[in-house]
């Protein structure tokens, strides 16, 4: 349970589900469409193991199962997030590209490539120059709500987790911001916050206010 609101807490996850346990709570319906979905899925990525896949140009010589020692992770989800990366971030020297996630879903399908920058890619990993512990993510590309979990899994099982801080910067429509002033006097954009009870460095800007939640790839 959360200590206050806008703290980011670990809540069960249905990925864990076992087959059996999920069917008895699908109709028949369900079940048919979701069939449908992964037969697409399969035969759109023939030959090919999973539905998200994450290459590292580190691991491309050395140990493949050596971890990523890293500091600071951010993650910029959608256009705008990703956008903003580009426009005050990466536009420098600065960086270099390390990695790539690809994956194919009713939204986004990148190529079969096995090259570490797939021309098509809408997920870039990019590791500071300066120092290598810090690393960006753009992820401009949609993650089906079945894939989140095989996504930071993959992501974040490339990477060694003791001292790691992450960031993650989402944007959504104002449209969608819940308050009892009206959305037409907001000053847009605007930010707000969410944070773990481990964070103990001061929050840029105000946290999220109640009823106000986080949903998709950046609530996982």
């Amino acid at each position: 349970m959360a200590t206050f609101f806008g703290e980011v807490v670990v809540a069960p996850s249905r990925a864990g589900l076992d087959e059996e346990e999920e069917a008895r709570e699908e109709t028949p319906e369900d079940r048919e469409i979701r069939r449908e979905i992964e037969k697409k899925r399969y035969e759109a990525q023939a030959g090919h193991q999973g539905e998200v896949d994450v290459l590292w140009s580190w691991r491309s010589g050395g140990c493949a199962e050596e971890p990523l020692v890293c500091s600071r992770f951010i993650v910029a989800i959608g256009r705008n997030a990703a956008a903003f990366l580009s426009s005050f971030i990466l536009d420098s020297v600065c960086w270099e590209v390390v990695g790539v996630v690809k994956l194919w879903n009713e939204w986004c399908r990148t190529s079969s490539t096995t090259n570490v920058l797939p021309t098509d890619s809408f997920c870039l990993f990019y590791r500071l120059i300066s120092d290598p512990t810090v690393l960006l993510c753009q992820c401009s590309c949609y993650v089906a709500e079945d894939q989140q979990f095989q996504w930071l899994e993959k992501v974040f099982g490339s990477m060694q987790k003791k001292g790691l801080q992450v960031t993650i910067l989402s944007t959504c429509p104002v449209a969608d911001y819940k308050t009892q002033e009206s959305t037409l006097t907001l000053v847009s954009p605007f930010l707000r916050a969410l944070k773990t009870k481990e964070f103990q460095e001061q929050v840029c800007c105000p946290l999220l206010e109640q009823p106000n939640i986080v949903r998709d790839l950046p609530a996982a």
